[in-house]
């Protein structure tokens, strides 16, 4: 009988974490923020790359 409380506690825990954790990147603007640190990083390796230019 355990399990039956427990496995639904755990799940809605793993979604109330989900949702702080979401909700906490919205308001902060945090995955712009990470985008400003890897998007040099993306068009560094982006245009040493060779590029076949057929149409």
């Amino acid at each position: 009988m355990k399990k039956l409380v427990k496995i639904p506690l755990i799940v809605a825990g793993l979604g109330a974490g989900a949702f702080v954790g979401t909700f906490t990147m919205y308001m902060f603007n945090l995955d712009m923020k990470l985008m400003a640190v890897v998007a040099p990083l993306l068009e560094k390796w982006y245009d040493s790359r060779d590029h076949e230019f057929y149409l």
